[in-house]
């Protein structure tokens, strides 16, 4: 039985999910607070927020795990988690498997990319053998702890050794244990359809929607008529939250004062409204000692 409230249930239901990305555990309590069914932490969005570096794998898996368990501190929806290519071999797969699953994973994207990976809308990327990626899913399946645990295999075959390979190794992957599939990159609309026409039906399949990258980009009721059971909008949030910085340090700087940029501002009650502030402080009262047990209790 797959448990009613599980990532893997969703997944069978027939509207598309629609997933944001997040960086940490502000921007995950925000996609909440937006009505979103779960979140996507990005590598990427990790790479540039915490190191202010492109994606090129230079983020750990240390540094992954961290982020994840402050945002499943923060939130309870279901978390999917880019995995790069497993931070090595087999085993290191199965490693960060395991650590993932412990920080509060409910999904894990695993790629087929070697050293030196990089986001897959940029050029250059170099692959792992078909046979390798195989046995990283093997082995990352053998290792979860709970079946509810998925595990996405991505091929970033398109830029590297075309539509046709990237459809094979895929095909390879889903045999080898992946629970959804994820062709990175396809360059356009035909693309999209030729893998929603193969994988449709079989195996649910998930799509990456970049802003100025590689791939066309479509709202999720297109995504849903084409067979696509998951869209993730990875590094919007950094783009728009970036552009806004932009503009705030460059204000701050001309102008010598926030004034000039404060209705485009939360003001201090509204930030501490907004993360909970207050009923966090009336929730502390009721382990409050000395001359305020009394707050909280009952007669």
């Amino acid at each position: 039985m797959i448990p009613p409230n599980s990532l893997r249930h969703r997944l069978t239901q027939r509207d598309i999910l629609l997933v944001p990305g997040v960086y940490d555990a502000l921007t995950a309590s925000l996609a909440v607070a937006a009505g979103f069914e779960a979140v996507y932490l990005s590598g990427a969005a990790v790479s540039y927020t915490r190191l202010g570096r492109p994606d090129i794998g230079l983020t750990s898996v240390t540094e992954m795990a961290e982020t994840l368990a402050l945002i499943r501190d923060r939130i309870d929806l279901p978390v999917i988690i880019d995995a790069d290519n497993g931070f090595g071999n087999a085993l290191n797969a199965q490693r960060t498997m395991r650590t993932y699953e412990r920080a509060g994973a409910n999904a894990l994207q695993i790629e087929d990319q070697a050293y030196p990976k990089r986001c897959g809308h940029l050029q250059d990327k170099a692959l792992i053998p078909l046979d390798e990626m195989a046995g990283k899913i093997a082995a990352c399946a053998d290792a979860r702890h709970s079946d509810d645990t998925l595990i996405i295999a991505r091929t970033d075959a398109v830029a590297v050794e075309g539509f046709d390979a990237a459809m094979d190794r895929a095909e390879a992957y889903h045999s080898a244990g992946a629970d959804m599939l994820f062709v990175e990159a396809p360059q356009s609309h035909e693309q999209m359809v030729q893998i929603a026409e193969r994988f449709g039906g079989r195996v649910p399949l998930m799509a990456n929607m970049v802003e100025g990258g590689k791939t066309p980009l479509l709202d999720a009721g297109t995504l849903q008529e084409m067979g696509f059971d998951l869209v993730i909008f990875p590094g919007g949030i950094v783009r728009a939250l970036a552009r806004s910085a932009q503009d705030y340090y460059q204000s701050l700087h001309r102008h010598r004062s926030t004034a000039p940029f404060r209705d485009r501002m939360f003001d201090f009650d509204a930030l501490n409204a907004l993360i909970g502030t207050p009923e966090t402080l009336e929730a502390g009262k009721r382990y409050a000692t000395g001359p305020q047990a009394k707050l909280g209790k009952t007669a």
